[in-house]
């Protein structure tokens, strides 16, 4: 008996499971991705399925719902189901990629971006490159300035617009009683609007715009003619109040055309070109009003949802749809398009490069042709959903973010900087820090990150012009008798920029020169101001030559085949200046007795010297030599480190005549 009951309280638990995964998929299939996920979230619980939390997964995605997207879609990405097979829909990979970014974690979410466009054949960033370009976006220089406007409601708004005196927004604010949409439990979208007065003060409370514009579902994005008489709307498929479905059973979003008679606007038509299994939404205008703008899922489309325009001709018909092809569509979304007056592209996608969610990007119209998108980077964007740019002047505007809430909610921008890269005019001088004059001969480099942008010696007037493209860049300059001296540059949005790098005279090698001739201290700041090696340096107020070490083999004076460039480099040097002098001077460590640390040190230098002057280009008065063994150590040491003896074993070179 006590078997029968467990089969039957067996099947009845199956059956019970099996009703409750219906009714899931129900409310999921009907776009109810709430209710669908309180269903489906007991069932992953109990039974660990790939197909529920796939679609657990798609719920929290469509639902906002970024910590419980996250939770299902690491479970789902890492195989943390029951089945076997771990495969999933690639898909899940780019929503990973986005909650990730959502959530801060770049790193690891460009590596589900490169899995995602691995899978579907397209060639994925370069990780590194990607991380810079996020980081770019993330910490450039502002070109805006946004605060979030004061009729935002707890409902979502977006598109807004302002025409005149009057703003016009999308809201699903509740105003009478109806029907909720599924997706959001929350009314339906409709446009309001209000008035505002020159201070750009609200002087109305924002109502609904039309009976006739608005219907009992839908009302979205929408855009007016210059005249204010025409006005494109996204709005659910209704033709004489009747709802249209597709064969999905899907009320798909359609684009309508209301024309204003008589200070009132007519019932909407829909466009002739919308297909009813397809969504065509977020209508702009050209600013010769001669193309319509806008996004569509249309079959043909390269990603989820593409920018498409077409031709409005003169007779009020339409011309076939186009596509904006690769340059701005991705195999991801791209949505909410504005032309601004100088003809430039604005749109949202997560399908280019971005910091989260839904990012707004621009194309600049150029020779008739939109060229590649610019992310506008913070604080237009952020780690969530930032979309419906739109300028209502030549600085300021409106657009919409979720960034504080679930709900959309509208900011208002003023534009501060030049959005598009251009480059400024910058002159740069170098000066000398007590006289104010300039550094004749000064050595430059001007550097971008580790790129060289400008690398010259200039001549008496030390002073260069570049076009620079705003951002930080570093100077640096040397000059003989001068100490080197480096300078952070910050360019601006100017031309004419002038930029001075003062350097300050190296006490040391003054205290040379005053002692020398006229002569001498030309040779010396003619060598001072020589590129090539091997280059001078001051010690002890005497001038070397800066050169690597002169190594001998254990016990040995004889020259090695590694110091014969070396040697061979200062014998040129000699050459270029005949009337310079030098004194060979060889070092030991105090390893050995200083009897034969003295003589194995003259051997040394000795040998270097005649090389030189075997060589056939320097002739032997002009090399003296000097062994001094243990005698002169630069490091003082009974115990010496290895270290400390490499130090001590040396050959320095000594300009004794100028």
């Amino acid at each position: 008996m006590k078997k029968e009951i467990y089969i039957l309280l067996l099947l009845f638990f199956a059956q019970f499971c099996f009703a409750q995964m219906q009714r899931a998929d129900q409310y999921f299939n009907s776009g109810d991705y709430i209710n669908a996920a309180e269903l489906y979230e007991p069932i992953w619980k109990k039974n660990r399925s790939k197909e529920v939390l796939q679609k657990l997964a798609d719920c929290y995605y469509n639902t906002f719902k970024y910590s419980e997207a996250n939770r299902a879609l690491s479970a789902l990405v890492t195989g943390k189901f029951k089945e076997q097979d771990k495969y999933y829909d690639n898909k899940y990979n780019f929503m990973y990629y986005q909650f990730l970014s959502a959530t801060g974690d770049y790193e690891k979410a460009i590596d589900y971006l490169v899995f995602f466009k691995n899978n579907r054949g397209i060639k994925p960033p370069r990780k590194n490159v990607a991380k810079d370009e996020v980081e770019t976006f993330r910490l450039k220089k502002s070109d805006y300035e946004i605060k979030k406007v004061a009729f935002n409601s707890d409902a979502a708004e977006f598109s807004a617009l302002k025409y005149k005196d009057t703003v016009y927004f999308s809201s699903d604010r509740k105003t009478a009683a109806g029907k909720d949409y599924k997706w959001t439990h929350r009314p339906f979208l409709d446009i309001f609007s209000f008035k505002m007065n020159k201070e750009k003060k609200q002087v109305s409370e924002p109502k609904p715009i039309s009976n006739l514009l608005n219907s009992k579902l839908h009302e979205g994005s929408f855009c007016f003619s210059k005249d204010g008489n025409t006005v494109y709307l996204s709005r659910s498929n209704l033709v004489g109040g009747k709802v249209i479905f597709d064969e999905n059973k899907q009320n798909n979003v359609q684009l309508y055309v209301s024309k204003k008679v008589k200070g009132k606007w007519t019932e909407p038509k829909k466009l002739a070109f919308n297909l009813d299994e397809y969504n065509y939404e977020h209508p702009a205008l050209s600013p010769d009003e001669k193309r319509l703008y806008f996004s569509s899922n249309e079959l043909g489309s390269v990603g989820s949802y593409d920018i498409y325009y077409v031709t409005i001709n003169e007779d009020g018909t339409y011309g076939t749809l186009k596509n904006l092809s690769y340059i701005i569509n991705t195999e991801n979304r791209e949505q909410f398009p504005y032309v601004s007056p100088e003809g430039h592209l604005f749109f949202a996608s997560n399908g280019h490069l971005g910091l989260g969610m839904l990012d707004v990007f621009v194309s600049e119209w150029v020779d008739g042709k939109f060229t590649k998108p610019i992310n506008l980077g913070a604080p237009i964007n952020s780690r969530y959903d930032d979309f419906s740019l739109r300028y209502y002047d030549t600085k300021n505007g409106f657009f919409a973010s979720n960034r504080d809430n679930v709900n959309d909610d509208i900011f208002e921008f003023e534009q501060t900087g030049e959005i598009f890269e251009r480059e400024y005019i910058n002159t740069f001088e170098i000066r000398d820090a007590d006289t104010q004059e300039y550094v004749g001969g000064a050595q430059v480099n001007l550097l971008h990150k580790e790129e060289v942008i400008y690398q010259n010696t200039l001549d008496s007037v030390a002073q260069f012009n570049v076009n620079l493209s705003p951002n930080t860049y570093m100077l640096s300059a040397e000059a003989g008798g001068y100490d080197t001296r480096e300078m952070s540059i910050e360019i601006k949005e100017l031309n004419n920029q002038n930029h001075i790098l003062y350097l300050k005279k190296n006490n040391e090698i003054s205290a040379v020169l005053n002692k020398q001739s006229e002569a001498s201290q030309a040779v010396i700041t003619e060598l001072l101001n020589d590129k090539n090696p091997p280059k001078i340096i001051v010690k002890d107020g005497k001038l070397y030559f800066d050169m690597p070490p002169i190594y001998f083999d254990f016990d040995r004076w004889e020259i090695r085949a590694d110091s014969k460039k070396i040697l061979a480099n200062l014998a040129d040097k000699l050459v270029k200046y005949p009337t310079l002098h030098i004194r060979i001077t060889s070092h030991t460590d105090n390893r050995g007795t200083p009897t034969y640390n003295k003589v194995l040190s003259e051997k040394r230098a000795e040998s270097t010297r005649n090389y030189m002057v075997q060589q056939g280009k320097v002739k032997g008065i002009r090399v003296s030599f000097r062994g001094y063994g243990e005698s002169k150590p630069l490091v003082v040491c009974e115990d010496c480190t290895e270290q400390q003896h490499q130090l001590n074993r040396r050959s320095e070179f000594e300009i004794v005549k100028y």
